[in-house]
């Protein structure tokens, strides 16, 4: 039979720890729901918005003019009326208004006439983005008039072309956010490419064809159909359903590192309650005695005092919840100019469930050993002043592996990846285990010591305390508090690396798509001597003779095996390179008479897991070129000096299709007007200013730090209240002991 008002009056009276309990509660899944909240709301927002934020059902994708055997298959549809089709292409090159020295380096997407399918491209005047992108105008983003200083009806010289802007963009639903692409956008009308001349053999640019179907039901048939037909590892055909956003990437990127962040501070919410419990009964432990003394069964105490913590759990449940909603309206401040403008900052049915289930499994586990401890208190413990009472091996033991359990599931959740989830569990567990052993040899070398100061004396003597969780405190502090200074030292060494510390002697201005023939008068403009990069686009298919998994690449969070690379030919390292396997870059009497030899760097040989004498088969543009491994290198300076990762000898790839890229390092001031005189002679050459480039990624490094941080501010507090509760689960005992002083 249960006591209610004993109930109530047992919460009552238990005062600061039961507040202490519901804010352990409530702060354990504030971030975790507000997160997993946001997380839907994206999902929700991208599948929604598909059409729109891809502008087709299906769209076919390429770094090279699409094949003429796809091209046909889609005429084919498109003549039975089963689809409409339009073309788009996207690359980066340098403009100038007209009459000026200033330039820009500008993302250009030439369009036609029917774009969008879907969505659509709001313009300042209120016009019809298909009324005003007509030949010779341009429709230009709001950057592009402010940094050039200049407004509508200003010519801007691109490529060969001089056209006349005509309106401002506001806003496109296929480009939600603009922080991911280095340049403002300009768009061109594609009856003006051919006049722009900036696309030719070995371009750097993106081609699309957008489809739009004329029965959705049919969309996958067609998807399928046109897949089998695209040419593999260089044309991708994908739905709007499915196909890769790099908006979508870049958020999931972030939320899995503050997934990271929330789990720790669940867990650490976790410790917290389990001390405030700890510290709360063991105020009462006189009290259950006597309860005991007249007759209370265990079954008894155990069911009263978890109705008890399953009511202050509730209560920090919806605390919780409630803060996470809080938490969630500031999240359009928090990720300004990261966050989609229109996604919902709302709380769904869904997310106040799955706060309430996720804050009483937390609660139930970190609570079920103090509440298992009650049968363990005696009637005899009226008359003692302090009490240990201790939990059989068996029933601790099974409680921490169900807490591993639970917290590896929750991880693998939140992360959505088994793999990645199971290395971070392994790697958690390793941690744990070396920061306990450290934690215990630190703990009995303090208990030797000798101090012969009381003050000092009393103090490391209290960390052994009866009831004092000193081990098991400093192990999870210390675990949490290392996962969140390593995500800010990543954040750190970033902002360090590449625009605090901008080496002296780095380059600063990247020049791209320089013909062979170009080459003199290159030197001629830029006045000194150049060391030119050749560049030649290829795709690597196999490793020994097993074929890249293209799906699985693109789900990699790191670089991709998938993607088109830039390979090179020289018969020298570089000065920032050092070999670390082989003796030489290239062994020509160690490979067969048909296989060539390639030189990787130490980075993709890790991504891949290449080792020395590895075969490699590359396609370059049609070519199969089938190679051996016979050296790894390694880079001694930042990833701000030139680069590549797969390097031939010259007399491989002399004769294939390429462009040269140079690298230069010129005084700040004199940057743009290099890039102007540049651009004016080699109009189809495109101009990094990587210094400017450098401050941008500052900005967005700025970004994340702050959103990084106020996500961290949750865990510190988490671990404030878990000394807090620490404090208080000694408070009788100190209490005795400052009356015998």
């Amino acid at each position: 039979m249960m006591h209610y008002r004993f109930l109530i009056r047992d919460i009552y009276d238990s005062g600061t720890l039961s507040i202490l309990f519901i804010f352990c509660v409530a702060l354990s899944i504030t971030s975790l729901t507000a997160l997993n909240s946001f997380k839907r709301d994206v999902e929700q927002f991208l599948l929604s918005d598909a059409q729109a934020l891809h502008g087709g059902d299906i769209i076919i994708h390429a770094h090279q003019p699409i094949s003429l055997t796809l091209r046909q298959a889609i005429d084919d549809l498109e003549a039975r009326h089963q689809v409409e089709q339009l073309k788009t292409y996207d690359f980066y090159s340098v403009v100038r208004p007209e009459g000026s020295e200033k330039s820009l380096f500008a993302n250009i997407k030439v369009v036609e006439s029917a774009y969008p399918f879907y969505g659509s491209v709001t313009l300042k005047s209120g016009q019809e983005f298909r009324e005003v992108l007509k030949p010779g105008k341009l429709v230009v983003a709001q950057e592009v008039l402010e940094r050039l200083s200049i407004s509508a009806g200003t010519k801007l010289h691109i490529g060969d072309g001089v056209l006349e802007i005509a309106d401002i963009v506001l806003h496109e639903t296929t480009r939600p956010v603009s922080f991911l692409s280095i340049g403002p956008r300009i768009f061109v009308s594609a009856t003006d490419l051919d006049h722009l001349g900036l696309l030719g053999k070995g371009s750097r640019a993106s081609y699309e064809i957008l489809l739009k179907a004329s029965d959705r039901r049919a969309i996958e048939g067609m998807s399928k159909q046109l897949g089998e037909i695209a040419i593999t590892g260089q044309e991708r055909v994908e739905t709007a359903q499915n196909a890769r956003s790099g908006v979508k990437r870049f958020i999931d990127n972030l939320l899995f590192f503050l997934s990271f962040i929330c789990i720790f501070t669940l867990l650490l919410g976790g410790i917290g309650m389990q001390s405030s419990l700890l510290a709360l009964l063991r105020e009462k432990e006189k009290t259950i005695a006597i309860i005991k003394t007249i007759g209370a069964t265990n079954g008894f105490l155990h069911v009263h005092y978890y109705l008890v913590v399953l009511s202050l759990g509730v209560v920090g449940c919806l605390g919780g919840i409630g803060a996470g909603y809080l938490l969630k309206q500031s999240f359009p401040y928090l990720f300004q100019g990261i966050l989609f403008d229109n996604t919902s900052v709302g709380f769904a049915f869904v997310d106040v469930v799955e706060g309430l289930v996720l804050g009483l499994m937390v609660m139930t586990l970190f609570t079920f050993l103090p509440l298992f401890r009650l049968g363990g208190i005696k009637p005899v413990a009226i008359f003692r002043r302090e009490i240990q009472v201790k939990t059989q091996s068996g029933v601790r033991y099974a409680t921490y592996l169900t807490g591993l359990l639970f917290l590896s599931l929750l991880v693998i959740r939140q992360l959505e990846d088994i793999v990645i989830g199971v290395y971070f569990m392994v790697g958690f567990v390793c941690v744990i285990t070396v920061i306990t052993a450290i934690t215990i040899v630190l703990l009995k070398l303090i208990r030797s010591l000798s101090v012969p100061w009381l003050s000092m004396r009393q103090a490391l003597r209290s960390l052994y305390r009866p009831g004092n969780a000193s081990r098991s405190i400093i192990v999870t502090l210390t675990s949490a508090l290392s996962v969140l200074m390593t995500i800010y030292l990543v954040e750190y060494n970033l902002f360090a690396s590449f625009v605090d510390n901008y080496p002296e002697d780095a380059p600063n201005l990247f020049c791209l798509d320089i013909q062979k023939n170009q080459m003199t008068q290159f030197r001629t403009i830029v006045g000194e001597e150049v060391d030119f990069f050749p560049v030649i686009r290829a795709r690597l298919l196999s490793i020994n003779g097993k074929d890249i998994d293209r799906a699985k690449e693109r789900e990699r969070k790191s670089d991709s095996l998938a993607r088109e690379f830039n390979l090179t030919y020289r018969e020298n390292l570089l000065e920032d390179e050092r070999l670390i396997a082989g003796d030489r870059l290239f062994f020509p009497e160690r490979t067969p008479p048909d296989v060539t030899e390639v030189s990787i760097l130490d980075t993709i040989a890790d991504i891949g897991n290449i080792k020395l004498n590895d075969r490699l088969v590359f396609n370059i543009q049609g070519v199969m070129l089938d190679a051996q491994v016979t050296s790894i290198r390694e880079r001694t300076k930042s990833k701000l000096y030139p680069f590549f990762y797969f390097v031939f000898s010259t007399d491989v790839l002399e004769d294939a299709p390429q462009t040269l890229f140079a690298a230069l390092h010129i005084d700040k001031e004199e940057i743009p007007g290099m890039i102007s005189r540049i651009v004016t002679a080699m109009p189809h050459v495109s101009t990094i200013n990587v210094a400017e480039t450098a401050v941008q990624f500052g900005e967005l490094i700025k970004r994340l730090s702050k959103i990084i941080t106020f996500f961290a501010a949750f865990a510190i507090v988490a671990g404030c209240l878990i000394l807090i509760n620490a404090v208080f689960a000694t408070r009788m005992s100190r209490i005795r002991e400052a009356v015998y002083y």
